[in-house]
């Protein structure tokens, strides 16, 4: 009986890694981010590099959790990554705002219309002292 639930297990696994595989390409193919991320960066000649560093990391740090690997590093190697990695995230997130015209259509809704730069510098400064804090008391 238990060979039967390991294989519906497994197989529960794999279909969600597919769905949500799935759902993230075709985000990112569908709102055109990598393109639309280069574009905001100039750097359109890299965009063949965008794309592998995404695939890549997509990969690598799938067989970081699956195999629950670990390192420890010193604190100035983790504060550089964590640094490349909060850029990362943030290029993204501005690639996709700008695809999905978010600020304009919620600073509308709140009737923020004359106000978009006081909407933007809300979210900027809530993000960053949000991270400080995380990365200040490790929560």
């Amino acid at each position: 009986m238990t060979i039967w639930i390991t294989a519906l297990l497994v197989l529960i696994g794999l279909g969600g890694g597919l769905a949500v595989g799935s759902g993230l390409v075709a985000f990112i193919t569908v709102l055109d981010i990598i393109p639309r991320l280069t574009q905001l960066t100039n750097s359109h000649r890299f965009i063949r590099a965008f794309e592998w560093s995404l695939v890549m990391g997509a990969i690598f740090f799938t067989l970081i959790d699956f195999f629950q690997w670990g390192a420890r590093l010193p604190l100035v190697i983790t504060s550089i990554y964590g640094l490349f990695a909060g850029i990362f995230v943030g290029t993204l997130a501005a690639g996709l705002t700008e695809v999905l015209n978010v600020f304009p259509i919620l600073a509308k809704r709140l009737n923020m219309d004359g106000k978009l730069l006081y909407l933007l510098m809300a979210f900027v400064f809530g993000k960053v002292i949000g991270s400080i804090l995380q990365w200040l008391l490790h929560l």
